[in-house]
């Protein structure tokens, strides 16, 4: 057990004084003229304003992951309808709406940033152009 020896009381914190009122509940509220209430309403707005130009200076800068995430999400679905049109040509029928939703996907280029990616991107978009152009949707 620890014993506590000498008793400060802190210095410098002054309680509220309240005065009494007639009713005797002991509280009271005065609107007396005082203050200067214009001058703290305009350094709250300062600081709020300060505060919104931030968050506005954030969302303009870009992520350089975005692009990354925007360009691996665009190589998968090219991916995905590439393995759609081969399950099509195999069952002897081929979607035109799948082939039209490839050739989209290839007009909507993505610059991830990535040297690395933007190369297997590039041989993903070579092996869609490839099977349009065989079903003579792509070319001359």
């Amino acid at each position: 057990m620890m014993r506590i020896s000498g008793y400060t009381p802190l210095t410098g914190i002054a309680g509220r004084s309240q005065k009494k009122r007639a009713d005797g509940s002991g509280s009271s509220f005065d609107l007396g003229s005082s203050g200067r209430s214009e001058s703290a309403a305009s350094t709250g707005s300062a600081g709020g304003i300060a505060g919104i130009d931030a968050l506005l200076a954030l969302q303009e800068v870009d992520d350089p992951l975005t692009g990354r995430r925007r360009a691996m999400a665009r190589g998968h679905d090219m991916l995905d309808m590439l393995e759609e049109i081969k399950v099509d040509l195999l069952a002897g029928r081929i979607s035109p709406e799948r082939l039209t939703r490839l050739a989209m996907l290839l007009e909507r280029r993505i610059d991830s940033g990535n040297p690395a990616l933007e190369k297997v991107v590039d041989e993903i978009e070579l092996r869609a152009k490839v099977e349009l152009a065989k079903l003579g949707l792509y070319g001359s």
